[in-house]
């Protein structure tokens, strides 16, 4: 135990010494070391961490009281973008960051344990996806198709994350996935593992020479796929762009810069102010850009359009290069760094980031030039809404009818009705479209028929009122 303990303090110093050192934080720190009043509260907590060792009913793992107290520590900053990683929890943050892992190219999904099971399959674990040109996808894995078995491994007690890990792997190392399709065709595949790259970037023409490119993350490789999806839309000639960042979560500060730089010719892009003076800086955008001037430029956001996504749509709002269609953005304004410390690591808030206008939208979020969303549904829709998936009836009917032409779908929007579904047709379209792109391995870029947002931003490009600088 004595050793443990010994063990337990080294680490903590050395926490303390990274937290506050000249390397990671700059010289404006130096006094934290010296406090007379950090020191009394560091003596009072290694007292009170003693007396839990030696008194507590139980005999707790100093390993536990350790990640407990860390935790802590980072929860009572009362900021959700700050917070202790464990070493499971710096693996997924290095996929993120570093936008590649090794593994077979899939997207799963399972119900979360104790979550009540309507169908037998949820047993298992269902490809919502295989990523294009992946072993997986090569090998002929379809979204859609439940994986049983891993290597003889009933994946029944696994969780979502057990899963995971079992399918990624040092590339060119193999993984015996066992495969349930439809109810009763079963077969195994040898999947061989390869670097994963995480797709960031979706393009695609609309009509009217209108381009249309989505971007799903900001990861290291995002700025390149943004640049080839450029040149694509070069070799078609289009005339004008829609950028779409709904739903993109951030990502990379200097991913985002490159790209901003694609579009702006002279002026900051975003710039990052923070206590620590080495974490001050400002972005400029070059002279040369890959978007001409003369490109009439929309941008949709939502509500799950956050950081990096919101500094993207910032800069082109404020140097009126973009047009921002949609919903109101998230609100996140600030710039992590995350560090490695130990088998763990920690995300800590380090800076906060303002537009071109020098605007920080944390909390605050980035309003739309023309604000487009679907209506609010009423209490009857709600419940309506919630029985479809919660009975899974459109799932259901999709499964029977996996090649439904629209006269079998009015005939089952009015069953549902005639049910008790109270709901616009609309509505039930879109949700039949939905799940039966789900089952797709490659589903559509876009959907320009039930997409109102997108809708708008074709519309408001095709009559000339985004107009190009």
């Amino acid at each position: 135990m004595k050793n443990k303990e010994r063990f337990f303090w080294i680490l903590l110093s050395a926490f303390l010494i990274v937290f506050s050192g000249v390397s990671f934080f700059g010289p404006n720190l130096l006094a934290y070391q010296s406090n007379s009043e950090t020191r009394e509260y560091l003596d009072k907590f290694e007292y009170l961490f003693q007396f839990l060792i030696d008194n507590y009913v139980d005999e707790v793992p100093v390993e536990e009281l350790y990640e407990g107290a860390l935790k802590g520590l980072f929860e009572s900053l009362d900021d959700p973008y700050s917070y202790y990683l464990t070493a499971d929890d710096m693996e997924d943050m290095n996929d993120t960051t570093t936008g590649k892992f090794g593994g077979v190219g899939l997207y799963i999904s399972k119900p979360a344990p104790g979550n009540s099971l309507t169908d037998p399959l949820d047993r298992f674990v269902q490809v919502v996806s295989p990523i294009e040109d992946t072993p997986a996808y090569r090998a002929g894995v379809h979204a859609g198709d439940y994986i049983t078995k891993i290597e003889d491994e009933s994946v029944v007690e696994l969780s979502v994350d057990e899963v995971v890990d079992r399918l990624r792997g040092a590339p060119g190392t193999d993984v015996l996935v066992s495969i349930l399709r439809g109810k009763d065709i079963e077969f195994e595949i040898t999947l061989t593992r390869a670097i994963i790259e995480i797709p960031t970037v979706k393009e695609a023409m609309l009509p009217g020479n209108i381009a249309y490119l989505r971007i799903i993350q900001f990861t290291p490789f995002t700025a390149e796929r943004v640049k080839e999806a450029i040149k694509f839309f070069d070799n078609n000639s289009y005339v004008s762009l829609i950028i779409d960042v709904r739903g993109n979560p951030g990502g990379l500060l200097g991913s985002v810069a490159d790209i901003g730089d694609f579009f702006l010719s002279s002026g900051p892009i975003v710039s990052t102010k923070s206590r620590i003076r080495n974490e001050n800086e400002v972005f400029h955008s070059t002279r040369s850009v890959l978007v001409p001037k003369n490109i009439p430029i929309a941008v949709l956001i939502d509500k799950g359009s956050a950081s990096a996504a919101e500094i993207l749509a910032g800069a082109l709002k404020d140097t009126g290069r973009g047009t921002l269609i949609g919903e109101t953005s998230f609100g996140k304004g600030s710039v992590q760094k995350v560090m490695g410390f130990h088998e763990g690591g920690l995300k800590l808030t380090i800076a906060r980031y303002y537009t071109p206008a020098d605007i920080n939208i944390d909390k605050i979020g980035i309003e739309p030039d023309r604000e487009v969303k679907d209506k609010e549904l009423s209490d009857e829709e709600t419940e309506s809404l919630g029985r479809i998936l919660k009975e899974n009836l459109v799932s259901n009917f999709i499964d029977d009818h996996p090649d439904a032409n629209k006269t079998v779908q009015r005939n089952f929007i009015s069953e549902l009705k005639q049910d008790g579904i109270i709901l616009e047709d609309r509505i039930i379209e879109k949700l039949i479209r939905n799940e039966y792109n789900r089952n797709l391995d490659i589903p559509p870029v876009y959907d320009l028929d039930f997409d109102i947002i997108l809708q708008e931003a074709v519309r408001m490009l095709s009559t000339g009122e985004i107009k190009g600088q």
